[in-house]
C-alpha cells in the first residue's frame, strides 16, 4: 500500500486537525509528544505520513505533489490561488477577512475615492478593490503589524484578517467592510485525487462526518 502524505499547518491548526482524524479512527502516537522536535510523523499500520509546515507552504507542497493533502486556510488559498482540489470546509480556525481602518476611513470606501490599502494579502485586496468594489486603489505590501499603516499614516485602511477585533480596537481601529469569511480546508492533489481517489475521499467523507457532528 503507498503511503498517504499529509501536510500540515505547525502549531494549532496541526492540534485541532489530528483531534478531528483521531475521531474516524486515525491517530499518530509520535505527534502527542510535546517534547519532540521532529517534523515529519508516520502510521505504517494506516500507510499515513503526517509533516508539518509553515501555514503559507502548505499549498505549495500539496500542489507540487510533496504531500497528496493537506489542510490549508482559505486565506493563503485565495491570496496564492495554487493548482490544486478544495474538497472540504473543516469550519475550524474561523475568522474573517476584512477592511478595516479608522472611523472617517468609512466614507472614502462609500464614495469610491481613491485611497491606499495596507495589506499581508496584496491579491485578495486587489480582488476586491479593482473586481467587486471597482475602486480605485494604491495597494502597499506589508509584513509586519499591519494596524500601524493608518496610524502612522502609511495607508487609509487595511486589509488583514480580524479574528475577535480586540486589536483593531486597542488601536482606534474597526472593522468597515467583510470580504469574506476564513476557516481551514481540506486540499489535494491533482495528481493524487486521481491515483488515490477511493483512500482520499474516505479520508474526505469521515472528516465531513465529524465536521457535521455524526
Amino acid at each position: 500500500m503507498r503511503t498517504l502524505t499529509i501536510a500540515l499547518a505547525k502549531g494549532r491548526t496541526a492540534k485541532q486537525v489530528m483531534k478531528m482524524f483521531e475521531k474516524i479512527g486515525i491517530t499518530c502516537e509520535e505527534m502527542n509528544d510535546p517534547d519532540t522536535r521532529k517534523l515529519i510523523f508516520e502510521n505504517r499500520e494506516l500507510g499515513l505520513r503526517f509533516f508539518l509546515a509553515k501555514a503559507t507552504d502548505v499549498p505549495t507542497y500539496v500542489e507540487h505533489g510533496a504531500a497528496d493533502l493537506g489542510v490549508a486556510g482559505k486565506d493563503i488559498l485565495m491570496e496564492e490561488g495554487r493548482v490544486l482540489y478544495e474538497v472540504l470546509d473543516l469550519e475550524t480556525a474561523k475568522c474573517r477577512m476584512c477592511v478595516c481602518g479608522p472611523a472617517e476611513a468609512a466614507e472614502k470606501l462609500k464614495h469610491g475615492e481613491q485611497i491606499t490599502v495596507a495589506t499581508k494579502f496584496p491579491n485578495i485586496t486587489k480582488e476586491y478593490f479593482l473586481n467587486k468594489k471597482y475602486q480605485t486603489v494604491e495597494i502597499i505590501h506589508l509584513n509586519g503589524s499591519i494596524e500601524l499603516a493608518p496610524i502612522v499614516g502609511l495607508s487609509d485602511v487595511i486589509v488583514d484578517i480580524v479574528e475577535t477585533g480586540s486589536t483593531l480596537r486597542e488601536n482606534g481601529l474597526q472593522i468597515l467592510e467583510e470580504i469574506c469569511p476564513l476557516s481551514a480546508r481540506v486540499v489535494v492533489n491533482q495528481v493524487s485525487m486521481k491515483m488515490e481517489y477511493e483512500r482520499i475521499m474516505e479520508l474526505v467523507r469521515g472528516l465531513r462526518k465529524v465536521v457535521k457532528g455524526e
